[in-house]
């Protein structure tokens, strides 16, 4: 071994000549390894955002025709970048249900972080053009919506004159449907948030109140619960926050009530509360113009008064944009936009 080890070692020091004469250091001198890659491993970055942007629209939309569409390519393409993207993900991330691609477990697992890529990414490209690059998309209940977050929105154009704002009002439900399948940001609710992937700030107070017509038989003076459980009733569509706070708070003392009317707008009900077809039950907020007009009248009632928290939600594992996150610290900082005491 001692003599094999130093014949290698001379042959080290031999110099080579070329044709020339010289010396040829370059055939001798150790070269630098060249970097090996782990079996099966490709070191290349090869997921790009052209085909997040694919599997977005195609989640959003249920067709690769629907997607192609939405980002301005072809179907034959929309249908190339998705077959390229599940080959680097090496798995499908669709299941095919009739004619529609619904997401399977997989791509309901990439999705959250899909589109928080493509945010950052138009944050990243506007970064030199407008301070709110991104659009915000917010969701709000029609009591919220309607009432009450207009006047937020335009403190918050005031100050960022830049920013576009697309709000979406509908009922609670479908405005929690509407952030847990990320197609918000934000969403604004009355009703209690019952799904695991929202986590949920405590906004501004809200009360109910029974109103009806000034001519009504229970008008004046103090109705009792007897009278209340059979008189007329106009309440919100089943799904809404205020259906199911009206619910609470009063099937539980009144038993089940004579719903003449359901309806899924609130001026539509106020109108029909004020020319006498019922009882009404609803936030403070979308009445109180009514009640000081005196076009409606707040029943007295020996009931307990209906307090209750509005919330804004957000999925839990959206990365908010530079946008989103700005307008939620714009709502905390409202007065009265903080939790009551003894909340957590």
């Amino acid at each position: 071994m001692l003599i094999l080890r130093a014949v290698r070692e001379k042959a080290k020091r031999i110099i080579p000549l070329n044709m020339t004469g010289k010396s040829d250091r370059s055939r001798v001198l150790p070269r630098a390894p060249e970097p090996v890659a782990e079996p099966g491993v490709d070191s290349r970055l090869r997921l790009n955002l052209r085909l997040l942007e694919v599997f977005v629209a195609t989640a959003r939309s249920g067709s690769t025709r629907a997607a192609a569409q939405r980002v301005a390519r072809s179907q034959s393409a929309a249908s190339t970048a998705l077959a390229e993207l599940e080959s680097l993900m090496g798995q499908p991330l669709f299941d095919r249900v009739g004619r529609r691609l619904v997401l399977n477990p997989q791509g309901e697992a990439l999705l959250p972080q899909a589109i928080a890529l493509l945010d950052h990414a138009a944050e990243v490209q506007g970064l030199f053009e407008t301070p709110h690059h991104t659009p915000l998309r917010l969701a709000a209940s029609l009591t919220i919506g309607e009432y009450l977050l207009p006047s937020w929105i335009a403190a918050w154009k005031l100050a960022h004159p830049d920013s576009t704002v697309r709000l979406k009002i509908a009922n609670t439900s479908e405005v929690i449907a509407a952030v847990v399948g990320l197609e918000v940001d934000l969403g604004f609710i009355e009703g209690p948030p019952a799904h695991a992937d929202l986590r949920v700030q405590p906004w501004l107070s809200d009360e109910l109140v029974i109103v009806a017509a000034p001519t009504h038989p229970l008008a004046r003076g103090s109705a009792t619960h007897r009278q209340l459980a059979e008189a007329a009733w106009i309440l919100r569509e089943p799904g809404s926050g205020t259906r199911q706070a009206s619910d609470a708070w009063l099937v539980a003392r009144l038993g089940p009530l004579h719903v003449e009317f359901e309806l899924g707008s609130t001026e539509a009900l106020k109108r029909l509360a004020a020319a006498g077809a019922g009882l009404a039950c609803l936030s403070r907020h979308t009445v109180a113009d009514e009640i000081a007009a005196g076009t409606l009248v707040e029943l007295k009632t020996r009931l307990p008064t209906a307090a209750r928290r509005l919330a804004i939600v957000v999925r839990r594992d959206r990365r908010l944009g530079r946008a989103a996150a700005a307008f939620l610290a714009h709502c905390r900082d409202v007065p009265g936009a903080s939790p009551p005491r003894g909340s957590h």
